[in-house]
């Protein structure tokens, strides 16, 4: 099946480098800001090193890029894209709520991809073509088509790209069942597996959406930058069930 060792060296990767970010959490971590103002540690470095030398071992021909500065060209037209630490602010305050991130991209697609949340136990992954796992199990989202039932997931009112929005943002909101904020990738993992319906991330990377973007095309459901966009580059992105699709369009169309 295509790219099923590509999916099961990402998984072994990924859990690698949790260990390895768990073992800098309990010896106790402090953050440095980056010039974006966002935190890094040096878990963060420690981990995407750690990614990089075995996507390099594994896979020599293949490209990388990582948040933390990791770039070497493709030779084949394929680039993992890593965000070691997903949630570093969580992860410097001991909240569980940080993953470890990777996604392989072959031709300006992402076709695998895996996320680990170490804390809470989990570990997501998928293939093209090859469905959706959370530990073990397929998954799928849900079938909500009514926000009235539905769980909204989004990523920080706080954030750039936020402003735009604002003034249609609260009445949208109103209207759901429940309202959570998790972070990122926790809140995208939630759509994939069923538990939350819509994910709204108004400011973001390619390596904070790479494996996210697969692993909710395979569960079923719709990932997009919010005009529309087939893609990880658009600063942005949506995920969502496919019966509320019309309703997320409502609040970014306007």
């Amino acid at each position: 099946m295509a790219f099923e060792r590509e999916v099961e060296v990402a998984k072994l990767i990924v859990q690698e480098a949790g260990a390895l970010a768990l073992d800098y959490q309990r010896r106790g971590v402090t953050a440095e800001m980056k010039p974006d103002e966002s935190p890094v540690t040096a878990a963060d470095r420690a981990c995407e090193k750690l990614i990089v030398d075995l996507i390099a071992k594994e896979f020599p021909e293949d490209g990388v890029l990582g948040e933390e500065g990791a770039n070497r060209e493709s030779r084949n037209g394929r680039k993992w894209i890593i965000d070691p630490i997903d949630g570093t602010k969580d992860f410097v305050r001991g909240i569980p709520l940080w993953a470890v991130l990777i996604g392989l991209e072959e031709n300006g697609q992402v076709v695998a991809g895996a996320a680990h949340s170490p804390r809470q136990g989990l570990l997501l992954w998928a293939g093209r073509g090859q469905g959706a796992w959370a530990n073990g199990s397929r998954i799928r989202v849900s079938e909500r088509t009514d926000p009235k039932n539905a769980v909204l997931a989004f990523n920080g009112f706080n954030k750039a790209g936020v402003d735009r929005l604002s003034t249609r943002l609260l009445p949208w909101v109103a209207r759901f069942w429940a309202v959570r904020s998790l972070g990122g990738s926790v809140d995208a993992m939630l759509v994939a597996q069923g538990q939350a319906d819509v994910w709204i991330e108004p400011n973001a990377s390619p390596w904070d959406l790479a494996p996210l973007k697969i692993l909710i095309e395979e569960a079923g459901g719709k990932f997009k930058g919010f005009q529309g966009e087939d893609s990880i580059y658009a600063g942005n992105a949506y995920a969502c069930v496919p019966g509320l699709e019309p309703y997320v369009q409502e609040l970014l169309e306007r």
